[in-house]
């Protein structure tokens, strides 16, 4: 039937006998292995907290896909210098830059640095994580929710600010990693989810008044990824995320277990990437069915 319906489709409209080849090919189990490669516009691609679980994955994978990366650390120095030692084996595909993305001048000397040296920015990555307090709201403090507020959404503005214009030259993307949160709330993770949902609307609104200078921005939510973060908590003593959590979490999701810090870093590649063109304001699961 499906064979039917293909060769059907073929012979109605007006195709050439190497798109009949192709399909005959595939239909017969030819040429089975299929490859592509992804395409990046001129530049580099900036990942914040490129040295964290998630960034230095980011990273590697944008590296192995032909893109040069610059990766930020708030603190951990060692981690991002060790992380581009070991991708610059042939050349210089990475370079590590210590970063507060608080600090908007700072991130304005980033951004002009990466353009003298690299000539533009094609893509602009916040995989930025911090050490967040599982609290309900009754329980917040005025400063503990300015701080997250400062860190999270002031943070990823002031990367907008610093870079829009410079991406507005050829095009390129913003990828916010963001929480699975958004689309089912866990209660005590406001400090966690209300920054995001602030992030995600300018996200959505970078794509609608930008995409006309072929700028797109993108969101992924994330479940629980076993890396950076996470794995330190959890192994802390007295820890919030011990089995009866985790028991718990993996009831709810359709796929019974904990996600890898490859599978965010291969959609973020993807959505830097050319490929994706046709991809903008949209907030992407990566969950495991948590959300559905």
């Amino acid at each position: 039937m499906v064979d039917e319906t293909l060769f059907y489709l073929v012979g109605r409209y007006e195709v050439s006998s190497t798109t009949k080849d192709l399909v005959s090919n595939a239909l017969s189990g030819q040429n089975s292995k299929m490859s592509f490669s992804l395409t990046f516009s001129n530049g580099i691609a900036l990942v914040v907290g490129g040295s964290g679980g998630i960034g230095s994955m980011v990273a590697r994978r944008l590296v192995m896909a032909g893109s040069k990366v610059a990766i930020t650390y708030f603190k951990n120095k060692k981690a991002a210098e060790s992380l581009c030692n070991s991708l610059n084996k042939k050349e210089e595909a990475c370079k590590a830059y210590e970063l507060d993305i608080r600090n908007s001048k700072d991130i304005a000397k980033l951004v002009e640095t990466l353009i003298t040296e690299n000539s533009s920015i094609h893509t602009v990555v916040n995989s930025a994580g911090f050490d967040i307090p599982q609290e309900m709201i009754s329980e917040i403090d005025t400063n503990t929710w300015k701080e997250v507020i400062d860190s999270d959404v002031h943070g990823f503005f002031n990367l907008v600010a610093s870079s829009l214009k410079q991406l507005r030259k050829e095009g390129g993307s913003y990828i916010f990693i963001s929480s699975a949160g958004l689309l089912r709330y866990p209660p005590g993770d406001v400090l966690s989810v209300a920054p995001k949902a602030a992030i995600e609307s300018l996200i959505k609104g970078i794509a609608k008044e930008e995409g006309i200078h072929n700028i797109r921005a993108n969101s992924i939510a994330l479940g629980i990824i076993e890396t950076g973060i996470f794995l330190r908590l959890k192994a802390e003593e007295d820890s919030f995320f011990d089995e009866d959590w985790e028991k718990a979490v993996l009831q709810n999701l359709a796929i019974k277990r904990f996600g890898k810090p490859e599978e965010v870093a291969d959609l973020v590649v993807f959505l830097a990437s050319k490929e994706s063109g046709y991809i903008t304001g949209q907030l992407i699961a990566v969950d495991g069915g948590y959300s559905i």
